[in-house]
């Protein structure tokens, strides 16, 4: 993650997996709404400490890595090709077979 941009989509990611609403979490980490809303929104500035503590009631620890460490490690964010085929992909290429080319 580069941003607080990307940090805010995250937890709203796993607020909507979860099942957890705005005034759950707020309560859980003991902030106010206006705080939380300000760490959703990926542009408001705000304390460390905020960020540890919705962090932890999502279920999430902050870890802090060396540059070259976190290269190695591939982001959620990045699309990646499936290693196994759906049976949907499977058909569609069977379809493709049978069909005459154009």
């Amino acid at each position: 993650m580069r941003n607080l941009g990307d940090i805010a989509i995250l937890m709203r990611d796993a607020m909507k997996e979860q099942k957890v609403t705005q005034q759950d979490l707020r309560e859980r980490a003991g902030i106010a709404r206006r705080t939380l809303t300000g760490v959703l929104s990926g542009e408001a500035d705000y304390k460390v400490t905020t960020l540890m503590a919705v962090l932890d009631r999502l279920g999430y620890e902050m870890v802090i890595v060396p540059k070259a460490a976190a290269r190695a490690v591939p982001t959620q964010w990045e699309p990646t090709e499936p290693v196994v085929k759906t049976k949907v992909q499977i058909a569609i290429e069977k379809l493709n077979q049978l069909s005459p080319e154009k």
